[in-house]
């Protein structure tokens, strides 16, 4: 495969793939019922979600199994989308706590054109994964954090770049403060496209990144001997149950089985069915 990234090296991409596979940690272990029902899961909202959805039982442990993973995810994403600017020419990622607590830090000596015109030499970054993940609270102390900063430093600017945006952008950022509107022309609300535009010299960085990262991602997976790829095993140990026979010789059906998930020792439940002790 001819490498197309010119701000990044193959050998770096993979790496930072790699590495934030690795992050996915326990969430890579495969799930059986104990682990599945770790927290008991509601099973008169999943009988209704396979009825209403006309959808079918692998179909909804499977969504289950996924919404359970998927909670904790989001700060192992985080992690991609701020490290991978340690590979990027200029950049910097100052570890936690560090120069100010900015998830990344970009110095150009030539120069960096801000949308109104002005040139600064640095761009201090606040990173958030997506637009509305901050409250007003929040939202407040990170705008007064980025003034600060200007106080300190007049040949800078402040950027909050999101990776999920409302839409490609690069403009004031205009939010409240001890509920008074504040808005100034060096800390700016940017989208991650434009941010890569920005330190890259490339218009559309960011897509080619998107494009080669499904196969980047799929070459580590298929081909690092230290990466698990979970086998989840949910769905045959509830047939299991299910084929169980603790009356008359019925075949338990899988409702049943989720059903004893959740409530295998309320009154008339435990009766039916007793699973293993649990």
């Amino acid at each position: 495969m001819e490498w197309k990234l010119d701000f990044i090296s193959e050998k770096n991409f993979t790496k930072h793939v790699k590495t934030t596979i690795e992050k996915y940690g326990e969430k890579l272990e495969s799930f059986d019922v104990k682990r599945f029902n770790k927290n008991i899961i509601d099973p008169i909202k999943l009988i209704f979600d396979k009825t209403v959805y006309r959808s079918t039982w692998e179909t909804i442990i499977s969504n289950e199994i996924f919404r359970q993973r998927d909670k904790s995810n989001n700060n192992d994403i985080g992690y991609f989308h701020q490290r991978i600017f340690q590979y990027i020419q200029n950049c910097r990622v100052p570890d936690n706590g560090k120069e100010g607590g900015w998830d990344v830090i970009y110095e150009n000596a030539d120069g960096i054109v801000l949308p109104d015109g002005d040139v600064v030499h640095t761009i201090y970054v606040e990173m958030k994964n997506k637009h509305n993940t901050m409250n007003s609270a929040s939202a407040g102390k990170t705008y007064i954090k980025m003034q600060n900063q200007l106080l300190n430093d007049d040949d800078c600017a402040c950027f909050l770049v999101e990776a999920i945006a409302q839409k490609s952008q690069n403009i004031k950022w205009q939010t409240t403060v001890d509920k008074n509107k504040v808005s100034h022309k060096r800390i700016r609300r940017v989208s991650i496209d434009q941010f890569y535009a920005l330190v890259t010299n490339h218009d559309d960085a960011f897509f080619q990144m998107c494009m080669l990262l499904p196969t980047i991602i799929e070459n580590v997976v298929n081909n690092a001997e230290d990466i698990t790829i979970p086998n989840d095993t949910v769905i045959d140990e509830l047939q299991n149950i299910a084929n169980q026979v603790d009356n008359d010789a019925r075949t338990l059906s899988i409702t049943m089985a989720i059903y004893m998930l959740g409530f295998s020792s309320y009154n008339g439940f435990k009766e039916y069915l007793t699973i293993d002790g649990n």
